[in-house]
């Protein structure tokens, strides 16, 4: 019997509890796009500035976004992709982690330069 693979919620969630302990007083914060919502709703929030595409999370401080995936299945779509062209090109970084483990890896080495 293998493991199961845990959702990109549980992923971005354990991602967040590891890094708010790992570097305290640097915020993070969730960008809310994902999820199912009733059609009036969508409108609602798309009026509001919601846009498909941008990252999952945010470091302001360091400038970093990161999207998250699951370990395995998951693909970055190509409204994703121009996203995070357009926020590199702005001088930003973005990174997709597959799973906590992987964000936590990559988050290190950036912070290692």
């Amino acid at each position: 019997m293998t493991d199961a693979v845990p959702s990109e919620h549980l992923e971005q969630v354990e991602t967040v509890a590891w890094f708010r302990r790992a570097y305290p007083g640097v915020r993070i914060f969730a960008i809310p796009n994902g999820g199912h919502r009733g059609v009036r709703e969508a409108g609602r929030l798309k009026a509001e500035g919601v846009s498909a595409g941008v990252p999952d999370l945010f470091v302001p401080a360091w400038c970093l976004w990161i999207e998250m995936k699951r370990r395995t299945g998951g693909s970055v779509s190509a409204v994703q992709k121009d996203w995070h062209q357009y926020l590199r090109e702005s001088g930003h970084t973005v990174m997709v982690c597959k799973g906590f483990e992987d964000a936590r890896e990559q988050v290190e080495a950036f912070r290692r330069g």
